[in-house]
């Protein structure tokens, strides 16, 4: 039997053991629209915990945060410091969400804003901007699957088949269980991630180097500036600090984060996750050795792609049977499935909720929501297939963008949750004002100071508001002179 065959044939079973999973797991909780969307309220820690991890470690994982650390060196630990306030965007916004879908029916992030800013047009707006910043999200999703297959079997599974079969597998029990069946296949995906990520992160570095501490005192001697700030590639610290606050405030504002708040049985449930939130993100540390390790394997012969430096490592320098190949390649794609899922199940359901259920579907019954949403589902994810296998050379530029104009929603999203004094007016201007900016330095010109664009964004989203209150302010207090 090849090695091609049995790395295949590890990765099957897999798949069949995935859809397995979840198909098994809907419940009756799936037939209404709160259950197959929130999972009847009723989460769990660990099923919650889960899930959240999931929502950040995904295909780039496996590829993005070794491939980041090879090419850049100490900047890496960027993806580190901005994990570390995760847990406090969890701790003191996702009780109040989830209190909040509970008392008032939310669902979706379109919802709670609709409603507190009483305007329907703005929660069509908010929905409108989550299913765009999804779906190139969910292609890169697909897109990673189909590069693993077609490594790790050396051609046996082309690019199309593989990112086929992780489409259809994801596909198919979103459809049928929503968010039970995520849970669960989360819960299975997590295990094997971390296992898989620990046994690669330790077990490359001790093949080429003797152990991680000696992996590190080579580098230092032979390449030092990987080791020290601002990196081999000149990140200052004024881009390293900008970045980890807009990857913390903005992957709070994702509507597929956001949306799972409200699936928690309880605020203290949500609050227990954040606690133990940064056991998940040690599956980073691990994948960010890999990258480490292949500074100087690669010294020589520098990789054109530095996200397939885990794939080289694994495959043609570290000597690993057939069977370690298949376990990675699992591995990697309970990453991206994992997170796939929760990306096509988001954008299924935000479409419906805020877009078709507040114009075209307004008198639609539960069942009919239900319904659309799981065909929706269905498109999203064969739309965002097509967009892996068109394989655009901007899609990364999309991603960044989604990212930098996501973050603009977070003053009006907090003014929903604690600041009830902002006007509708104002946070429209601002998120307006905000996505300007950040659109214009991220495209046009060049960010001042080196800092990341969408921190200027935030800015002048702010000031905005600032302003517009004033005004507001200031009218009433004119008229009382007046009188």
């Amino acid at each position: 039997m090849s090695d091609s065959i049995i790395v295949t044939s590890i990765t099957l079973v897999y798949l069949v053991a995935v859809l397995w999973l979840g198909l098994r797991a809907r419940s009756q909780n799936s037939s209404s629209l709160e259950g197959y969307v929130a999972g009847g309220r009723h989460v769990g820690v660990v099923i919650l915990f889960f899930i959240l991890g999931a929502e950040i470690f995904s295909a780039f994982a496996f590829l993005g945060a070794p491939g980041w650390a090879y090419k850049h060196g100490s900047p890496a630990f960027y993806i580190l410091a901005y994990l570390s306030l995760v847990p406090i965007v969890i701790w003191s916004v996702g009780p109040r969400v989830a209190d909040l879908g509970r008392k008032r029916g939310y669902l979706t992030q379109g919802d709670l804003l609709a409603d507190h800013y009483d305007s329907k047009p703005l929660g069509v707006f908010a929905g409108l901007i989550g299913v765009v910043a999804l779906v190139p999200y969910l292609t890169i999703q697909i897109a990673g699957a189909g590069l693993l297959f077609q490594a790790a079997t050396d051609g046996l599974v082309p690019f199309w088949l593989g990112a086929l079969l992780a489409f259809l597998v994801v596909t198919a029990y979103v459809f049928c269980s929503g968010l039970s069946g995520i849970g669960w296949t989360n819960l299975m995906q997590g295990i094997m991630m971390i296992a898989i990520a620990w046994f690669l992160g330790l077990a490359i570095p001790d093949s080429l180097y003797g152990g991680v501490g000696e992996m590190f005192s080579k580098i230092q001697l032979e390449m030092p500036e990987y080791l020290t700030m601002p990196g081999a590639t000149g990140m200052g610290w004024g881009a390293f600090s900008t970045a980890i606050l807009i990857s913390a405030f903005g992957s709070a504002m994702w509507p597929h984060l956001f949306m799972k708040f409200y699936s928690a049985d309880s605020g203290r449930s949500l609050r227990r996750v954040s606690v133990l939130y940064p056991l998940y993100a040690y599956l980073l540390v691990p994948l960010l050795f890999i990258g480490f390790a292949g500074i100087l394997a690669f010294a020589d012969t520098p990789l054109e792609r530095p996200d397939t430096v885990l794939l080289k490592l694994v495959m043609e320098v570290a000597d690993f049977s057939p069977w370690i190949i298949g376990l990675m390649l699992s591995g990697a794609l309970a990453a991206a499935m994992s997170t796939g899922a929760n990306l096509a199940h988001t954008a299924g359901v935000v479409l419906v909720r805020d877009v078709f259920c507040a114009t075209v579907m307004r008198e639609a019954s539960d069942a009919a929501a239900v319904k659309l949403t799981r065909w929706s589902v269905v498109a999203v994810s064969l739309l965002a297939y097509v967009i892996a296998l068109l394989n655009p050379s901007s899609l990364v530029l999309l991603l960044l963008g989604a990212y930098g104009l996501i973050v603009q929603l977070m003053p009006m999203a907090l003014g929903a949750l604690f600041f009830p004094q902002l006007k509708r007016q104002s946070v429209m201007a601002g998120a307006a004002v905000g996505s300007g900016l950040f659109l214009l330095f991220q495209f046009a010109v060049d960010s001042p100071f080196g800092w990341h664009a969408g921190v200027w964004g935030l800015l002048g989203n702010i000031a905005v508001i600032t302003l517009f209150q004033m005004a507001v302010a200031k009218k009433p207090a004119a008229r009382e002179a007046a009188i």
